[in-house]
């Protein structure tokens, strides 16, 4: 068993996607940073700080002996059954190397079945969606078997000028495309820069625990979207409007128990701004 600290080592798991790389960006100034990425690509390929690692294919043991990580962020997708595997290996590894410390970006889904109330960090996930049934087990094994060194970081919808769903919703203006909006449901939101800001502060204090990382507000999904386009001073697209349900449902996460401080807080409104750039504003007119 080795015990030696290890303070400014971190590993992202899944550090080429949307919110690794963020993190990645945010962080690789401030610690020694490496990350794994799946998909063939020549930048990673030769860049020495990141690992080839397919969670179906490949072993994740080389890569902790190697590295040796004060902190594991995993914000990995892959196969489910591969990924509770992975977990309960970085479980035992991290039970046996007490300076090291896991911090799993799980999402809103664990509460997919909860719609009366916004959900907060000590309410019993309760889902009815593959995605969410699984992030809930993984969140059970982590606080059971590594409490002091796991930090559950559960994300609501995450957008952001280069997030997938702004692409999306990009293209489908310009396109004149359907957009699916969610009138009656009410959501929390956040941007991948903020998520990584507010991993920054979790690493520095080693805080572990549950964190809602989602704005301190809510609103109707189809009013945000309104709202982005009319930030973005452009014709609206078409709204294509799926019901659930004839009430409001919510798909909420908001912060009570663990709140961070206001620095490393984000409100709708912030999410919406963060969301659109004036240059596109200009694409958008012509």
């Amino acid at each position: 068993m080795e015990t030696t600290a290890r303070t400014n080592i971190v590993l992202i798991l899944g550090a080429s996607g949307f919110i690794g790389n963020t993190i990645y960006k945010e962080l690789t100034s401030y610690f020694d940073v490496y990350g794994t990425y799946c998909t063939p690509n020549d930048f990673y390929k030769s860049n020495q700080v990141f690992y080839r690692y397919c969670v179906e294919e490949d072993t994740i043991e080389t890569i902790l002996e190697e590295i040796r990580p004060s902190f594991i962020i995993s914000c990995i997708h892959g196969d489910f059954a591969a990924q509770f595997q992975l977990y309960k290996t970085l479980s035992k590894y991290i039970q046996q190397h007490h300076y090291s410390n896991l911090l799993y970006v799980s999402s809103a889904s664990v509460f997919s079945a909860r719609h009366h109330l916004p959900s907060y960090e000590n309410d019993k996930p309760v889902s009815e969606s593959v995605e969410g049934k699984f992030k809930a087990s993984v969140e059970k094994i982590l606080l059971t078997e590594i409490p002091a060194q796991t930090a559950v970081l559960r994300l609501p919808m995450v957008l952001g000028i280069h997030s997938p769903r702004i692409i999306q919703f990009r293209e489908a203006i310009k396109h004149q495309a359907a957009f699916e909006v969610y009138p009656n449901v009410i959501i929390s939101v956040t941007t991948a820069q903020k998520i990584a800001q507010q991993i920054h502060y979790i690493l520095n204090k080693r805080l572990s625990g549950i964190f809602h990382l989602a704005s301190s507000d809510m609103t109707h999904h189809e009013d945000l979207f309104r709202e982005i386009a009319s930030t973005m001073n452009t014709k609206m697209p078409i709204f294509k409007s799926v019901f659930t349900s004839n009430d409001d449902r919510y798909a909420a996460i908001l912060s009570k128990i663990n709140p961070l401080p206001d620095p490393y807080t984000i409100t709708v409104s912030e999410v919406i701004e963060d969301s659109t750039l004036p240059e596109e504003i200009t694409t958008f007119r012509n």
